[in-house]
């Protein structure tokens, strides 16, 4: 049977509410509305109107929606349906956004950081399809993580699992999750920019140009335009992405040593750079997982890419309708 749900997720830049179908345990995208983010009464008012639009456009009536989703970056309370003061949503304290898109919709919601819900998407539409253990990776502008364990979604007892960042793999490092040599300061876009700059600054200190970066533009350097050096063969870009890709195979060696999952999903800077870190990763986890867990674990890039996004708040939503029917 066909089920119509409906997917909200609330960004700090940008909104978007997705309609979909669910059916046979995968979910079909049909229709999305993208718009900015802004206050949160405004922005409120906006995602209720989209939602409102979408129904309408497709015909649709609160009877015959299963389900809302709602991905939001954390901190959250699910339980309660609280956005708890995002550090990416400045005014969002406290704001009970399920009973507020329940009452004006008047369809069930429910909510999931931003990792669980990309966790949930590629569990039911992507890479982890079939699996009943699988961690999901944000790598993005930081690194979070998403929990598929013994067939469901683990959060934790207060929505604190698998915030992986925060383990720290070094006593000196980037920075990241406010924790100087953590995963996420290895480990995401943000942390291989201010590797690339402490490297490039040695060069510059030592009186070697560095082609692709002078004393200007070290200020505006990203990630991303190392990973474009890099791929072009450019020595020190390499540099940088080897130190993230061991880190990165450190980090997942303790997961794989803690959980014993049978797969890995990496999303963001990995899944569009997945040769330049993939040997390093791997060699890494020969040397520092136990070998009986790392032999049954996969690790693989996000199969969904750049449309996880879209996918998320919708896997929120069938999770949601799933838990229904098991009642």
């Amino acid at each position: 049977m066909k089920e119509h749900l409906l997917g909200i997720d609330i960004g700090g830049t940008k909104c978007a509410v997705t309609y979909g179908h669910y059916s046979d345990g995968g979910i079909t995208l049909v229709d999305e509305d993208r718009f900015p983010t802004a206050g949160v009464d405004e922005t409120v008012s906006a995602i209720c109107s989209a939602v409102a639009d979408m129904m309408g456009k497709h015909e649709l009536t609160g009877a015959q929606v299963g389900a809302i989703g709602i991905s939001c970056g954390g901190p959250l309370d699910t339980n309660k349906g609280l956005i708890m003061s995002p550090p990416n949503l400045p005014g969002w304290d406290g704001i009970p956004i399920v009973s507020l898109v329940e009452q004006r919709v008047g369809v069930r919601a429910g909510l999931q950081n931003d990792a669980n819900a990309c966790a949930l998407a590629e569990w039911k539409c992507g890479a982890g399809r079939g699996t009943r253990d699988m961690v999901f990776m944000t790598f993005g502008t930081g690194l979070g993580a998403g929990l598929i364990l013994d067939g469901r979604l683990y959060a934790g007892t207060n929505d604190n699992a698998g915030e992986v960042g925060h383990i720290r793999l070094s006593s000196f490092g980037p920075v990241g999750y406010g924790k100087g040599g953590s995963f996420e300061g290895f480990c995401s876009g943000a942390g291989i920019t201010q590797v690339a700059r402490m490297l490039v600054t040695e060069k510059m200190q030592m009186g070697i140009a560095v082609p692709w970066c002078d004393a200007g533009e070290l200020e505006f350097l990203t990630a991303q335009k190392v990973a474009e050096e890099a791929q072009k063969g450019d020595a020190l870009a390499l540099k940088v992405f080897d130190i993230s890709a061991r880190k990165l195979g450190e980090g997942l060696s303790i997961i794989i040593d803690i959980l014993n999952p049978e797969l890995i999903v990496i999303g963001g800077v990995y899944t569009r750079c997945k040769d330049l870190m993939e040997p390093r990763m791997l060699e890494t986890i020969s040397q520092e997982a136990l070998s009986n867990s790392s032999k049954v674990c996969r690790v693989v890039g996000s199969q969904l890419g750049e449309q996880i996004g879209s996918y998320s708040a919708l896997s929120v939503a069938a999770d949601l309708l799933t838990k229904k029917e098991k009642r």
